[in-house]
């Protein structure tokens, strides 16, 4: 099961309310991205893709993390009776279905970690999880961009390991894979990808709060 648009959109901005960032702007560009590639493509559910990308990050309404966004984000769902979405919290992570080619800092406990594997170990990839998993490294906070602008700066944030090219090749055979069912590019149909693309952004940064005695300066 996963919940309609508005209850969708509502989940999100409470999360955006308990840990605020780019990254709410990220997930509904991740939703619009989805929806825009399911309405090309047979056999997908446009809403349902949407929805499933605008919450795919929705663990991180539990404050900064690295990996464990992905089971908090699954643990959420399931409570809600949401499983479609809760396996996607956890699949979008992993272009590569194996844990061991996650990248960030391993910020589960060791049952969560060993959780995880075997979820990932005992399921196939669907249309929806490899579309989201596209959209992903598609959208930004500011838009959609080509794939190799998320590459690197996710790579940024969270560094090389011996497995990222693999991850990143296993993308692009999704993208490949969708581009295949439109008979036609992918960036043909997001709109502004060049012009999200190039925009020079920093990083973003958690916002560092002054001292009272720095206030009162």
């Amino acid at each position: 099961m996963f919940p309609n648009r508005e209850n969708a959109e509502k989940e999100l901005e409470i999360a955006g309310q308990l840990n605020q960032g780019p990254w709410t702007e990220h997930s509904i560009n991740v939703g619009l991205a989805a929806q825009i590639i399911a309405e090309k493509c047979t056999n997908i559910n446009p809403d349902k893709a949407y929805v499933l990308g605008l919450l795919h990050d929705i663990g991180r309404r539990y404050g900064i993390s690295a990996r464990r966004h992905g089971i908090d984000g699954y643990k959420f769902m399931k409570e809600k009776g949401w499983d479609e979405v809760s396996r996607i919290c956890l699949t979008h992570s992993f272009p590569v279905p194996d844990f061991n080619k996650e990248i960030g800092k391993n910020d589960m406990s060791d049952e969560e970690s060993q959780f995880v594997r075997k979820y990932l170990s005992d399921i196939t990839y669907d249309d929806y999880d490899k579309l989201i998993i596209v959209c992903d490294s598609l959208a930004d906070d500011q838009g959609f961009c080509m794939l190799e602008k998320r590459f690197v700066n996710t790579t940024r944030r969270y560094g090389i390991f011996p497995f990222t090219v693999e991850r990143w090749n296993a993308t692009f055979k999704m993208k490949e894979y969708f581009e295949k069912r439109m008979n036609r590019s992918i960036y043909d149909i997001l709109p502004n990808v060049k012009e999200t693309t190039f925009i020079d952004a920093p990083l973003w940064k958690p916002h560092t709060f002054k001292s009272k005695k720095e206030n009162a300066k």
